[in-house]
Formats: structure tokens, C-alpha cells, sequence
């Protein structure tokens, strides 16, 4: 149990740092590490794995609507070739949206709602 609560503690330290250095795929990362050890996250231990993922799923959605603008412009001016390679692109950060989503699907239904008691977190998920 030991090592599990230094882990736990390790992991969350890495999740701030990387929270700090705007660095939210690894803070991501981290609290997915202290959700999958099947313990009741903390209130900040909550919050950090949200604002990980909300950030995350945050800047891939910013990309898409940027592109689709930049799509629109190009099928405006009538240049087909170009407007084609962005939809490709937006596929791509469609696909990586659909990844991160069922991914936090995941996480939720097999390690923190069954690990929770508390119904402030079993909303706080389920809101998520």
C-alpha cells in the first residue's frame, strides 16, 4: 500500500508540474496513472484529471473550428485541391478527438466510478 500511496503522490506532482508547463496530454497521463489504481480521488485530484482532459479535448477542438474557417475560405476561392487537404487534416484531429473521448470513457466506467462512494463524486463524474 505504501508504494501505491507514493505513486499515487508522484503522479499527481507530475500531473501540477505538467498542468503548469501547459503541458495537459501528460498531465492527462499522470491522473489516468492515479485513476487506475482504484482509489477515491480527492477533490483537487478530481479537478486536475478534469482540467487535463478539458484542456486536451479544449485545443483539438480550437484546431478543427480553425480549419474548418480556413476550409471555407478555400471553397469560397474556388480551390478544390486545397479545401480537400483540409478536410483530411480535420479528419485527423476528429479522429484524435474520438480517441481522447472514449478514452476518458473508459477511464470513468472501469476506474473511477466504481472506486467512488461519495456521491459529490459519482456526480462530479458522471457531469464530466
Amino acid at each position: 500500500m505504501a508504494s501505491s500511496s507514493k505513486d499515487r503522490e508522484t503522479f499527481v506532482y507530475i500531473a501540477k508540474l505538467a498542468e503548469q508547463a501547459e503541458r495537459y496530454d501528460e498531465m492527462v497521463e499522470a491522473m489516468k496513472k492515479v485513476a487506475k489504481l482504484d482509489v477515491e480521488l480527492s477533490v483537487e485530484e478530481r479537478n486536475l484529471f478534469s482540467v487535463g482532459y478539458k484542456n486536451v479535448v479544449g485545443s483539438r477542438r480550437a484546431s478543427w473550428r480553425i480549419l474548418s474557417k480556413i476550409e471555407q475560405k478555400e471553397e469560397s476561392r474556388g480551390n478544390e485541391v486545397n479545401a480537400k487537404r483540409i478536410r483530411e487534416y480535420m479528419h485527423k484531429v476528429e479522429l484524435e478527438l474520438s480517441k481522447i473521448c472514449s478514452d476518458i470513457m473508459i477511464v470513468l466506467d472501469e476506474h473511477l466510478i466504481p472506486s467512488t462512494n461519495v456521491p459529490e463524486s459519482t456526480v462530479f463524474y458522471y457531469k464530466m
